[in-house]
């Protein structure tokens, strides 16, 4: 058997793991490991596995992630969330639809807090679908709209997919999070224009609320503007080259910390929930970063990656119908994989084809529109059957809304997001016009 073999045969079994229900991060580091133990030997990957790992994850950029994930848990635990939400909602909630788009904007941003889909969706399922049910919106219409508006954590930077995508493919995730901006800002208001025409065609879906008075208005804006500044803050200094992403984080969360405990009155309580919920999700993503650096190893050793690359170039493709293919493959595959694995399983094969392109670009501004088509996927995955995790956490918080239901309400968000897809894949500039600006 050739070594190109081993790797094939390696992503079958693989995926029979996960299938079998294996945990994806221990799927990937079992089958990783005896791949490579099977084409360098035992005792190459033994003297591997005791240090490779241990010097990635020793890595300053990776406590990043930590530090987003835990500046969030502080915003959801303090209540600091649910004030976004409910602002949003005393600006915009008279507006037939306007609840949902109230909800659309909170999730854009605690997004730029959070940096975490399921997070956000987990968040504001919790804060807004009691909400829904009191102004009689359609069961399944909220529950769709909260599993959308739950992917503007990755989609609005700073985003813990785009930071796994930098550390991968070794780009500047400063830069990644600037070219974020346009497409993650671009999702939001194509969210909204999808919740105006719903309401259009079906106006039973979505009541428009009370106005709200001044004083009203002006309270929930009131309660609202700490975590604003906060993410402003954080995303303003990222942008205007104040300090990197790993520092921005670290002054998110002190920042955050202190309007927590200041503004929105957290405890003891609040915040030991907050650090545990911050450990439990960086262990799962940190054994899907180990099981996939090991998995990656062994598809270099077999030369797959490399022989991919020849094979495209080779067969003389346009550059862009190229992209369209790896693309479109990431959108299959994203209905049926998480999709920090989906990214980390797959880059060691595409991300040579793309680098292997002449798109036209630098090769920097070409991975970096890379990472934002990406990204955009990845949101389409989360959404779109028959395994859209959002959708099952909303299911998991909506219990009497079935998932058929929540399925068919998402189908025009997704829509949306394909035609957000196709412009920055048409329009480059989409995602690169702030890297260049502001670099």
């Amino acid at each position: 058997m050739t070594d190109t073999m081993v790797a094939v045969s390696g992503f079958a079994v693989m995926l029979a793991l996960m299938a079998a229900r294996m945990p994806i991060g221990l799927a990937m580091l079992v089958v990783g490991g005896a791949g490579y133990a099977w084409l360098g030997g035992w005792a190459v990957f033994l003297n591997y596995i005791k240090a490779t790992p241990y010097h990635n994850f020793a890595n300053y950029t990776l406590s990043v992630i930590p530090l987003f994930i835990l500046m969030g848990a502080l915003a959801e635990k303090s209540g600091l969330s649910t004030a976004l939400f409910r602002a949003a909602s005393a600006l915009v909630g008279h507006f037939r639809g306007g609840l949902a788009m109230a909800l659309i904007g909170a999730c854009a941003a605690f997004g730029a807090i959070c940096g975490s889909s399921v997070a956000t969706t987990a968040t504001f399922g919790r804060a807004a679908l009691p909400e829904f049910q009191r102004y009689r919106y359609d069961p399944g219409f909220a529950a769709g709209t909260v599993a959308v508006g739950g992917t503007l954590g990755i989609l609005i930077p700073p985003s813990v997919i785009l930071v796994v995508y930098g550390i991968s493919t070794e780009q500047n995730i400063a830069k990644l999070f600037m070219a974020a901006l346009i497409p993650g800002l671009m999702a939001a208001a194509f969210y909204c224009a999808a919740i105006a025409w719903l309401v259009r065609r079906r106006p039973e879906i979505g009541a428009a609320l009370p106005r709200a008075s001044a004083s009203e208005t002006a309270r929930a804006v009131r309660a609202a503007w700490p975590a604003l500044l906060v993410a402003a803050l954080v995303v303003g200094g990222i942008y205007g080259g104040v300090f990197a992403p790993t520092e921005a984080a670290a002054v998110g969360v002190i920042a955050m910390l202190t309007v927590a405990v200041g503004v929105g009155g957290m405890r003891w309580g609040g915040l030991k929930a907050a650090l545990l919920q911050t450990a439990e999700t960086t262990g799962m993503i940190f054994l899907i970063l180990l099981g996939a650096d090991v998995f990656n190893a062994f598809l270099a050793l077999s030369q797959l990656p490399t022989a991919a690359a020849e094979w495209v170039t080779s067969a003389a493709w346009p550059p862009y119908l190229v992209i369209a293919i790896l693309l479109g493959f990431y959108i299959v595959l994203g209905t049926i994989m998480d999709a920090l694995a989906m990214i980390l399983l797959t880059l060691p094969v595409f991300f040579p084809i793309v680098q292997a392109l002449d798109l036209g670009l630098a090769p920097d501004e070409a991975a970096i529109w890379f990472g934002i088509l990406v990204l955009i996927v990845v949101g389409v995955g989360l959404t779109a059957p028959p395994i859209g995790l959002n959708v099952f956490v909303v299911s998991a918080i909506a219990r009497d809304v079935g998932l058929p239901k929540i399925y068919r309400a998402v189908l025009p968000f997704i829509g949306a997001d394909l035609v957000r897809l196709g412009l920055v894949f048409a329009f480059p500039a989409l995602a690169l016009a702030t890297v260049r600006l502001l670099t």
